[in-house]
């Protein structure tokens, strides 16, 4: 009868909670949450793909910034040589509209650091189709050393072979002695025994 009691009082609160509506307020409810759990993962997964693709996009931003940056460099170097052969290359321009044969153009020269001298000197034959020419342009140093003249020749007897139609730049750099004091650097051409063009030019 105890048992029987107990069944028919725990019947009846359930029935109470069903007549009440709270069993029915409950489920609602548990749907409701499980449906914005399912919506807020949809949400979490779609701003997680979001951020995966800024995340690559940044990556390949920065990538082509770092290869546009390089180029940039690649670029501005390029451009410095170019107006630096440029200035050089207006020296092409005959002083004689007339002339022919071989001619120096634009030597220069200057003292490194004291003890290097780099120089550097234009060959041309100023005529339209110039025929090939082969010959030797030889460099001359003069000065003082240790108060006293001095001359001085380029390594390998101061002889640069050339070989060109148009023109043929040549430069270089070399060692000077301790003491020494340049005054004076000279180009010549020679073709065979002949001298073709002279040049010099005072520092």
């Amino acid at each position: 009868m105890l048992g029987f009691g107990s069944a028919m009082s725990l019947w009846a609160f359930d029935l109470g909670k069903s007549l009440a509506g709270f069993d029915t307020g409950t489920k609602e409810e548990l749907v409701r949450l499980r449906a914005e759990a399912s919506q807020l993962r949809e949400e979490r997964d779609k701003a997680q793909s979001v951020a995966n693709t800024s995340a690559s996009l940044i990556t390949a931003e920065k990538s082509a910034q770092q290869r546009m940056l390089a180029q940039i460099k690649s670029l501005e170097a390029e451009n410095r040589a170019l107006r630096d052969d440029l200035g050089f290359f207006e020296k092409l321009i005959p002083s004689n509209a007339s002339a022919e044969g071989v001619a120096i153009r634009g030597l220069q020269a200057e003292v490194v650091g004291a003890t290097r001298l780099k120089w550097q000197v234009l060959v041309i034959q100023p005529v339209k189709n110039a025929p090939e020419f082969r010959g030797k342009l030889e460099m001359n140093i003069a000065g003082t050393l240790g108060g006293k003249p001095w001359t001085m020749e380029l390594p390998g007897g101061g002889i640069q072979t050339l070989q060109f139609r148009q023109y043929r730049r040549v430069e270089g750099m070399v060692d000077l002695p301790a003491e020494a004091v340049v005054k004076n650097v000279s180009a010549k051409v020679v073709e065979g025994a002949a001298t073709r063009a002279m040049q010099s030019v005072k520092l």
